[in-house]
């Protein structure tokens, strides 16, 4: 059963933060929380059985400088061998691998996967163009708000990217619950001030956070 990062309060405590922020906008806010992006298994092994090549190659090198030649049968095993070990002990131990890989395919996963949930959410399907996506990716670190073309035509990014902080810095303090019902709260603001609350005020989308 797979772990969850929030409590039912804290669910409870940010849908009651999108239901209040909404209720000043025509426009929707939605929050989805990663475990993580991707199981980063065929990234590590690609990664290790390069490096793991390319040492057993310069360890040879070395070898043959010191008048003690291996046989190429050798070295093909013991690379495979040594290769093989590697990948089982990936296979075994899911969290090493996000370590093996380089901040930027993590950041690239987290970015696709978010894009990804706006898109299987229906956020932008709204009337006005108006929803905006809250999402954290809690293995990579990584928080990112996409605005749909009504909003975000009006607000620069520099705006979004101070919710952005706001959503890492509790993330990072373990406060997840707290970073999002402080970014619904901004992005409210934001969606109050440029699409105020117009009749009848449908609700487009659920007002709760997704935990993936």
């Amino acid at each position: 059963m797979a772990v969850r990062a929030m409590t039912p309060e804290q669910h409870e405590a940010v849908a009651a933060a999108i239901r209040a922020a909404e209720e000043k906008t025509s426009g929707e806010i939605f929050c989805v929380v990663a475990q993580r992006s991707d199981d980063y298994f065929f990234p590590a092994a690609f990664i290790v059985t390069a490096s793991m090549v390319a040492l057993s190659l310069a360890v040879a090198w070395i070898l043959h400088l010191s008048w003690f030649e291996l046989r190429p049968t050798t070295l093909v095993a013991a690379q495979a061998a040594a290769i093989a070990c590697a990948l089982a002990v990936l296979w075994l131990a899911p969290g090493l691998r996000i370590h093996l890989v380089p901040r930027r395919l993590r950041y690239r996963r987290a970015h696709d996967n978010a894009l990804r949930q706006f898109l299987a959410r229906n956020v932008h399907v709204t009337a006005e163009r108006t929803g905006v996506l809250l999402f954290v990716s809690l293995a990579e670190q990584y928080a990112e708000v996409i605005a749909d073309a009504g909003i975000n035509r009006r607000v620069g990014q520099e705006t979004w990217d101070g919710v952005v902080r706001e959503l890492v810095g509790h993330a990072r303090r373990g406060a997840i619950a707290d970073g999002f019902v402080a970014g619904v709260a901004s992005v409210g603001a934001l969606l109050a001030a440029h699409f105020p609350v117009g009749e009848g005020n449908p609700n487009e989308l659920d007002d709760h956070v997704v935990e993936i």
